[in-house]
């Protein structure tokens, strides 16, 4: 499937995983946001349930396991080129995640995995939509 220029939307997962009072990030190694933080996910894989594609994208992008709690949102993330073509289309299911074990590692798809300070995300090179997005859940889970 093309993710640049699809055919149709792509289905994407993305998760928040609190630890504490910080938050899972990584920095993105490939385009849409490539060397922006945000946090881990990516595509849903034939035959995979949207659940057992967020468990699979956050291993594989930070070394850690995670316990899908809750859908949070369904998002478009569309992104058209200087012509008003379509270069991006993804429909992402945002999920709560809890950490159940691993090892923070960047890799796959990512340059860097970290576990950010919540108070700190103003001062890091955050996706501005997703830093509102992850601060509104963190107040809504009371951290």
């Amino acid at each position: 499937m093309k993710r640049e220029y699809p055919a149709s939307p792509v289905a994407g997962v993305a998760a928040v995983v609190f630890r504490g009072s910080e938050v899972l990030l990584v920095r993105r190694g490939n385009e849409p946001s490539k060397g922006k933080l945000g946090i881990p996910g990516g595509v849903v894989e034939l035959g995979e349930t949207a659940e057992e594609a967020v468990v699979r994208e956050v291993e594989e992008e930070t070394g850690i396991r995670v316990k899908p709690l809750r859908v949070l949102d369904v998002l478009d993330s569309i992104e058209r080129d200087d012509e008003g073509g379509i270069r991006f289309h993804y429909v992402l299911l945002e999920f709560l995640c809890e950490p159940i074990g691993g090892n923070l590692n960047a890799s796959s798809d990512v340059s860097e995995a970290l576990w950010a300070p919540l108070k700190g995300l103003g001062e890091l090179d955050v996706m501005p939509r997703t830093r509102a997005f992850i601060e509104s859940v963190a107040r809504e889970e009371n951290l």
